[in-house]
C-alpha cells in the first residue's frame, strides 16, 4: 500500500526536476546554448530515489537513461540545432528494442509476426493514412500515448487485437510506440511523402507499409534514416551530431541496465517506455528553442509562476491526503490545466471558442498545407485537451469542479500576485492590454510542455511503474475527453465509417489485446 513518504517522494522529486528547467531557463534565456546547461535537470535526476516499496530496477531505468543520454550528447556534440532538438527523445527506445531482441529471440519472433502482420493490413493502413492525411479526424496526435483516432498506437492496436502472440509481446510492442516513441516515425507520413511528390496512392500505401516495417525491423537503422531525411523549416536533414554512434553507445551503456530490470521482472513495455520518456529535458526543453522561446517575458513568467502554483497545489494535496499513487497524478496534470484555462478567463476569452479556433485553423492548415509536417498540431491538440480539461475544473459546482481536483483547491494566487502576470498592461499599448495572456497561451500551444508538465508527468510515472513492474503502464486505455472530439465526433459509437467500434467509435481504448 502506497504510504505518505511516497507521495511526499513523488511531489518533491517531481517538483525538483521542474524547477531544475524552470530555474535554468530563466538563467539562460537568450544566450547560446550548450549541452551542459541541461546539468541541473541531471542533478535533478540523480536525487530521485525510490521508497522500500518501489522497483530500484524501474528508477534505475529513468535514472541511468538521462545520465546516458547527457553524457553521449557531451562526447558527440557541444549543442543542437532547433532543427534536430524534437526528435532527441527519440533515439532510445530503437536501443532499447534491439537489446530486448538479442535477450529474448521468443519476443523477436513475435515482432517478425507483427511485421508481416502490418503488410497483410493493407486495408487499414491505407485507409488511416488517407484519413490522418486528409484531417478526416480533426486535430491528431500522430504520436498519442493513448489509442486516440489518427495515432500510430492505435493503428497498431486495431492490428495486434487479432494476432495470435504473447499478451505481454503485444503490450511491449505498444508501449514502444506510445510512452516508448521508438523512432520518430508517425503514421502516414510516408503516405504522404509519397502523394505530395506526384506517386499514386498504391505507390504511397506501399511505402507506408515498409516504413512502418522497418521500424521494428531494424529500429536503430530505421531512426538513422529518418534524420538522414528530414527536413524541418527547410535547413536540411539532421547535422548536430552522428546518431549512429548516439545510439551504438547507448545502446552499451544502457545493457547491463535492461538485463538487471529483466532479471528483475519488469515488464519489457515500461523497459520500452521510461528511458525515452524522461531525457527530452537535455536538448529539448532546456535546448536553444527554449532558450529563444523564453525571451517573450510572458512566456518566461507563466513557466515560473505555473510552476508555483503547481507547487503549492500538490502541497495541498498532501496536506488532505492522497489515496493512492494515481491521485498525485491527477492533480498535477489537473492543476497545470487549470492553471492554463484560468489564464484564458483572466482575459476574458471564451475556452470554447479558443478550441475552436485551434481546430478550425486545422483544418485550414491541411488544405494549405497538405505535405505538412506529421505532427504539426501535436502540441496544439495537447494545448486543447489541457483547456478543456481545465474550463471543466474550474466551472462552478455542480457543472464543473468549482477549482478543485479530488478535493484539493488549486492554488491560483501565483498567477494573481505575479508582477508580470498581474500587470501585462506594461507590455504591450498600456490602454488596451486586454489580450496579453490569451496571446501568450497561443504561443505557447506550439511548445506546452513545461506547463503540461511533462518533466512532472515523466517523474511521476515512473514512481507509479516502480509500485507496479509488472504491468505495462502505456499506452493509456482511457476515452480522454479530449477536447477536439466536442467538434470532430470520433469517440462515440454513433460514428458510421469502416472499422469503428462500436462502443469508442475510432478510439481504440475499448479494443484490448488478448493473448
Amino acid at each position: 500500500m502506497a504510504s505518505q513518504k511516497l507521495f511526499e517522494n513523488m511531489v518533491r522529486q517531481a517538483m525538483a526536476a521542474v524547477w531544475a528547467d524552470v530555474k535554468n531557463i530563466k538563467q539562460r534565456r537568450g544566450t547560446q546554448f550548450k549541452i551542459t546547461d541541461a546539468q541541473p535537470y541531471v542533478d535533478a535526476v540523480n536525487q530521485m530515489v525510490p521508497t522500500e516499496e518501489q522497483s530500484k530496477e524501474v528508477f534505475d531505468l529513468h535514472i541511468q537513461s538521462v545520465n546516458a543520454h547527457y553524457e553521449i550528447l557531451k562526447s558527440l556534440t557541444e549543442t543542437v540545432r532547433p532543427e534536430d532538438d524534437p526528435f532527441v527523445e527519440h533515439y532510445q527506445t530503437p536501443a532499447i528494442l534491439e537489446i530486448l531482441y538479442e535477450e529474448d529471440p521468443a519476443f523477436r519472433q513475435s515482432v517478425e509476426r507483427f511485421i508481416q502482420a502490418i503488410a497483410e493490413e493493407e486495408a487499414l493502413i491505407g485507409r488511416e493514412s488517407v484519413r490522418r492525411y486528409g484531417g478526416v479526424y480533426g486535430p491528431v496526435a500522430g504520436v498519442d500515448f493513448a489509442l486516440s483516432p489518427g495515432s500510430t498506437a492505435n493503428v497498431f492496436n486495431a492490428i495486434l487485437s487479432k494476432l495470435d502472440i504473447p499478451k505481454v509481446h503485444k503490450e511491449t510492442i505498444l508501449a514502444s510506440k506510445s510512452f516508448g516513441m521508438n523512432t520518430s516515425y508517425c503514421l502516414g507520413e510516408a503516405f504522404q511523402g509519397a502523394i505530395e511528390s506526384g506517386k499514386t496512392l498504391g505507390e504511397a500505401i506501399k511505402a507506408e507499409i515498409e516504413m512502418l516495417q522497418l521500424i521494428y525491423d531494424q529500429p536503430i537503422a530505421a531512426q538513422n534514416k529518418l534524420m538522414a531525411s528530414h527536413n524541418l523549416g527547410g535547413h536540411g536533414p539532421h547535422s548536430s551530431f552522428d546518431t549512429n554512434a548516439y545510439m551504438q553507445q547507448y545502446k552499451q551503456r544502457m545493457r547491463p541496465v535492461v538485463q538487471a530490470a529483466l532479471a528483475a521482472g519488469v515488464h519489457p513495455g515500461n523497459i520500452c517506455a521510461i528511458p525515452a520518456y524522461c531525457v527530452g529535458d537535455v536538448a529539448h526543453h532546456n535546448s536553444q528553442s527554449m532558450f529563444n522561446f523564453a525571451q517573450d517575458p510572458i512566456v518566461m513568467a507563466m513557466l515560473e509562476a505555473h510552476t508555483q502554483a503547481l507547487e503549492n497545489t500538490l502541497n495541498r494535496g498532501l496536506e488532505k491526503g492522497f489515496n493512492n499513487e494515481y491521485g498525485v497524478l491527477s492533480l498535477a496534470t489537473g492543476t497545470g490545466a487549470a492553471l492554463l484555462a484560468y489564464e484564458l478567463l483572466r482575459d476574458a476569452m471564451p475556452i470554447p471558442s479558443f478550441v475552436q479556433l485551434l481546430v478550425d485553423r486545422y483544418h485550414n492548415l491541411v488544405a494549405m498545407n497538405p505535405g505538412r509536417g506529421a505532427v504539426a498540431e501535436l502540441h496544439n491538440v495537447d494545448m486543447i485537451m489541457s483547456l478543456h480539461r481545465g474550463w471543466r475544473i474550474l466551472k462552478p459546482k455542480p457543472m464543473g469542479g468549482g477549482g478543485e481536483i479530488g478535493g484539493v483547491p488549486v492554488d491560483f494566487r501565483p498567477l494573481d500576485e505575479h508582477e508580470i502576470l498581474a500587470n501585462p498592461h506594461r507590455w504591450t499599448y498600456p490602454g488596451c492590454a486586454i489580450t496579453q495572456r490569451a496571446a501568450a497561451i497561443m504561443k505557447l500551444s506550439d511548445f506546452p510542455c513545461l506547463l503540461t508538465s511533462e518533466p512532472v508527468t515523466a517523474t511521476l510515472l515512473t514512481h507509479v511503474a516502480a509500485l507496479h513492474k509488472e504491468t505495462a503502464i502505456a499506452p493509456l486505455r482511457i476515452d480522454k475527453d479530449w477536447g477536439v472530439t466536442d467538434y470532430r465526433i470520433t469517440n462515440m459509437g454513433l460514428v458510421r465509417g469502416f472499422g469503428a467500434n462500436p462502443r469508442s467509435g475510432y478510439d481504440g481504448y475499448a479494443v484490448p489485446v488478448h493473448s
